[in-house]
């Protein structure tokens, strides 16, 4: 933060341009020509060193080599295929065999150009500048498909596809996460007694506080009808509750211009974990469900906490 109090701008992340090659004198050519290019280049010396790396970290661009000892170009390309959330990634494909049955068998295991060596240091660049490009509107489009309409949240299927991830992740470095449940008391009446573009008014307001609350790691989706959800890697359940606590208190406190006299509060259900819990997806939100349960037979606008980890869950004090 500046002397001033203000927040610094962002710097906005490079997209991840992978190098997959045996040759270092590739590698170090390639660092050195692309060093001017708006992306963070990193570098992977075999094909299963390669698969490791994109399933862990965002890659927006693969340049390829297929002769490869161990697993080679093909396998890579077959293996990334083969799945939904690497198959969208440009692969650029950088061999020295001129081949036509290669190349064909390239294009066939989804690369979507290839460049033979020695290479034209223009041309590659021209062909990744316009790979980024697809991949950029390609993530454009997809994340515009998993936008939920009337709130702007993320949908249910981008919740069950993060959800995944993000436990996969956690259990796998044994660091803390956590899953919240959201429900809008008595959302029925509103829309009884005020009209549904009322409660469409509430729904749209309740979203609007709770991404405006959450930190940009953090998941936020609309769950169903009234019933909302938010992941929340490297959280705690301590500090879980106290976001959702705060959401809670703004949501509690908010007027609304279609039905001033009448407040509305949420009640929210926390599953959370301090490391490893070694749960399937479903099960956290199974959790958190029972916890969102328990809070609205509590007496409803409160939150409940279910802890859990190797030993199993623990019901945590509500607030």
């Amino acid at each position: 933060m500046s002397e001033d109090g203000a927040q610094p701008i962002a710097t906005p992340k490079r997209p991840i341009v992978l190098v997959v090659d045996d040759s270092p004198l590739v590698h170090r050519l390639l660092k050195a020509r692309l060093r001017d290019e708006p992306v963070d280049l990193r570098h992977a010396t075999s094909g299963s060193e390669a698969l490791e790396f994109i399933y862990s970290n965002d890659v927006a661009t693969v340049l390829l080599d297929l002769g490869m000892p161990g697993m080679d170009g093909f396998e890579v390309l077959r293996d990334l295929g083969e799945k939904e959330a690497t198959t969208h990634i440009p692969i650029l494909v950088l061999s020295g065999q001129q081949e036509s049955q290669d190349k064909v068998m390239a294009f066939g295991l989804g690369a979507m150009d290839y460049i033979t060596k020695p290479f034209d240091l223009a041309e590659l660049r021209a062909r990744m500048r316009s790979a980024l490009r697809i991949h950029r509107l390609v993530r454009m489009l997809s994340e515009r498909a998993q936008l939920e309409g009337l709130t702007g949240l993320w949908n249910r299927s981008h919740l069950d596809e993060r959800l995944e991830q993000l436990v996969s992740s956690a259990d796998r470095s044994d660091r803390p996460f956590s899953v919240a449940l959201f429900d809008l008391d008595h959302f029925k009446s509103i829309n009884d007694n005020y009209g549904h573009p009322a409660g469409d008014a509430a729904l749209q307001g309740a979203a609007e506080l709770i991404a405006s609350a959450v930190r940009t790691a953090d998941i936020a989706c609309r769950y169903g009808g009234e019933e909302f959800a938010v992941l929340m890697p490297e959280t705690p359940p301590d500090k879980a509750q106290a976001l959702c606590d705060r959401i809670r208190e703004s949501i509690g406190a908010r007027d609304w211009p279609s039905h001033p006299d009448r407040k509305i509060t949420v009640s929210i259900g926390v599953c959370g974990s301090e490391g490893s819990a070694g749960l399937p997806p479903q099960q956290w939100l199974a959790h958190a469900d029972a916890a969102l349960y328990r809070a609205k037979e509590g007496g409803r606008n409160r939150v409940v906490v279910t802890k859990v980890g190797k030993d199993g869950p623990k019901l945590a004090a509500a607030s």
